[in-house]
C-alpha cells in the first residue's frame, strides 16, 4: 500500500495543519505495530494533549521514511484494544509475559508436563500463528490460584485468545497449546524457565522461581 504526503514540509512550518489532524492521519494511516511504538495508538484527545508539535512531527515524517502502513482489511488499534477490553474485564495475567517467539530451532528439554483430562476432536490441531480461544485456572503448587476465566455457573464466560507460538503468553503454554486438539483440556504443569522465570510475576502473585499449574481448555481455532 503507497500513500502520499498530504502536506508538504513547508505546510508542516506553518499553522495550516493542526496537530489534530497529524495525530488523526498517523492513526488512520499507519499499522497497528508502528502506533505502538510511537505510542499513538491510545486516545487521539489524550495525545493532542500531551504530545509537543515537533514530536508529532518527527513521528509524521517516521511513518513515510518506515513506510509501515496499515493495509487493506487489517483491524486499526484502537478497535483491536476496545474488543480485547470487551472480552474480559479484568487482563489475564498469562498474556502479560514478554516472550521471545519460540522457533523450531530451539533445543533443550521440555519444561512441561501435560496430563490430558478431557480428549479433543484429535483432527484440528492450531499451527504457529494460529488464533486460539482457551478457557484456564492457573494456580500455585500450593494451591493458591492467582488466575481464572472459567465460566461460573450458567454464565458462559469469554474464552482468552491469542495467536499462538508467537511469544504472546508464556512458552509453557505457546509449546503445550501446538500439541492440543480442539476440544481438549489438560493440565498443564510447567517450569519456572517456561513460565515466569526467575523474576516471577509480583502483580499476579506469582513468586521467583515458581512452578505453575493450569487447567486449560482450547475451545476453538480461529
Amino acid at each position: 500500500m503507497s500513500v502520499s504526503p498530504p502536506w508538504t514540509a513547508e505546510e508542516l512550518k506553518t499553522d495550516k495543519v493542526s496537530k489534530k489532524a497529524l495525530i488523526t492521519f498517523i492513526q488512520e494511516h499507519g499499522n497497528n505495530e508502528f502506533l505502538t511504538q510511537q505510542k499513538c495508538g491510545g486516545k487521539l484527545q489524550n495525545i493532542v494533549k500531551n504530545s509537543k508539535r515537533e514530536d508529532i512531527e518527527a513521528v509524521y515524517n517516521a511513518l513515510f521514511e518506515s513506510k509501515m502502513f496499515r493495509q487493506p482489511g487489517d483491524t486499526p488499534l484502537a478497535e483491536l484494544q476496545a474488543s480485547n477490553r470487551a472480552q474480559s474485564q479484568a487482563k489475564p495475567k498469562v498474556v502479560q509475559q514478554e516472550a521471545e517467539p519460540t522457533t523450531a530451532a530451539e533445543t533443550g528439554p521440555v519444561k512441561y508436563k501435560k496430563d490430558i483430562l478431557a480428549k479433543g476432536d484429535k483432527k484440528r490441531f492450531p499451527r504457529k500463528g494460529d488464533t486460539v480461544a482457551c478457557f484456564y485456572s492457573g494456580q500455585l503448587e500450593n494451591g493458591k490460584v492467582f488466575d481464572s476465566n472459567m465460566p461460573k455457573g450458567r454464565k458462559k464466560g469469554n474464552p482468552l485468545r491469542f495467536k499462538v507460538g508467537l511469544g504472546r503468553v508464556i512458552r509453557g503454554w505457546d509449546e503445550a497449546l501446538l500439541t492440543m486438539s480442539t476440544g481438549e483440556k489438560a493440565k498443564l504443569t510447567i517450569e519456572p524457565e517456561w513460565a515466569y522465570g526467575k523474576k516471577g510475576l509480583a502483580d499476579a502473585g506469582i513468586p521467583p522461581n515458581a512452578t505453575l499449574i493450569f487447567e486449560v481448555e482450547l475451545v476453538t481455532i480461529e
